[in-house]
């Protein structure tokens, strides 16, 4: 066949529609079910104790969309689009992004291991050194004034030990305050005078565009291991600590079964609202999982817990969803049940 110039101008065209369907980035976001991790090669106990059945962490599959991509989400079930701004603050960037996620990732491990090891009554130390920077929102005021990994150990001639200790000091200011922040940057100590302005149209929050976590020291005994490579956020904390305590404690915790949960735990063993239970309970019904914690909020009619058994039920899912609003709660019901050996 004799290729004429209207054959190779129409190749192109082609060729150029589907880069664009396959590759041009929207400003969207899919999320879709991911898949359900076990935990066992994930989190290593030193010595600790093995167990008949395995707990699980859930995963969220998602990226920014491409035309295709997004047509997909359109029709097929469980997948959800949002706007990009509602998934990655705007200004910051895919790495930095996923540079916070990881960090997440890491304060979720670290306040697990709290949990998990004083319930255990095994040997823990905390220490604090500061408050570490994550991420800085373009156009804020602390925008070319702080940097990622920057350390504040003091506000105003204060000193920093937690995040919430910055983020209490600076919602007790006013729009245009200026406070003066001691930082660590390397093995250099500066001190930057920053004004404080409010967030968008929150009229009553004001800021200065960071996102922080505590700098903490803990050291356990006997010593645990994370492998938990490129997965982030912090989602994962209940399970962490159920399969830590787990390992810890000489009695089998799963009692034969496939575990799986959600929620982010606070240094008190709170269990706290995540974002995706749906997608993570349409993957553990996939996975064959049994038991599915889930954060109750208190009874909140729109909670966690409320929006799980609701997807349960509607894909007719063969698994308990049970409701929990601290790792006891978890605890206690784990410890309650019958064994599936």
């Amino acid at each position: 066949m004799r290729f004429t110039k209207k054959h190779i101008l129409s190749l192109i065209a082609v060729l150029l529609v589907a880069y664009f369907l396959s590759a041009y980035r929207l400003d969207y976001y899919i999320q879709r079910p991911g898949g359900a991790e076990a935990l066992n090669p994930i989190v290593e106990v030193v010595d600790g104790y093995e167990s008949t059945g395995e707990m699980h962490l859930m995963t969220i599959s998602g990226g920014q969309a491409t035309p295709m991509q997004y047509l997909w989400a359109m029709i097929l079930p469980h997948s959800e689009i949002l706007p990009l701004d509602h998934v990655r603050p705007e200004g910051i960037s895919d790495d930095e992004y996923m540079e916070a996620q990881l960090q997440m990732m890491e304060s979720s491990q670290e306040a697990s291991t709290v949990v998990a090891y004083e319930a255990a009554n095994e040997a823990i130390r905390i220490d604090y050194n500061g408050v570490y920077v994550v991420s800085i929102v373009e156009d804020m005021p602390a925008d070319g004034k702080l940097q990622t990994g920057d350390r504040i150990v003091g506000i105003d001639g204060n000193d920093m030990q937690e995040a919430d200790d910055l983020i209490n000091y600076v919602e007790s200011k006013e729009a245009r305050d200026t406070i003066s922040l001691e930082i660590v940057r390397g093995e250099e100590t500066i001190i930057e005078d920053i004004t404080l302005e409010l967030f968008g149209e929150e009229e009553d929050r004001v800021g200065i565009g960071i996102s922080l976590v505590t700098d903490r020291t803990v050291e356990v005994d006997p010593e645990v291991v994370f492998s938990s490579g490129r997965i982030g956020g912090p989602s994962a904390g209940l399970m962490f600590a159920l399969e830590m305590y787990d390992q810890l404690t000489e009695e089998d915790l799963t009692r034969g079964y496939q575990i799986a949960g959600t929620g982010e735990v606070d240094y008190n063993g709170n269990v706290l609202r995540i974002g995706g239970v749906d997608k993570k309970i349409v993957a553990a019904d996939r996975e064959g999982v049994d038991i599915f914690f889930a954060p109750n909020e208190g009874d909140a009619e729109d909670s966690n817990y409320q929006m799980a058994i609701e997807t349960a039920e509607n894909i007719g899912a063969d698994m308990d969803v049970v409701p929990v609003d601290t790792f006891n709660d978890a605890l206690s019901y784990l410890q309650e049940i019958e064994s599936n050996s």
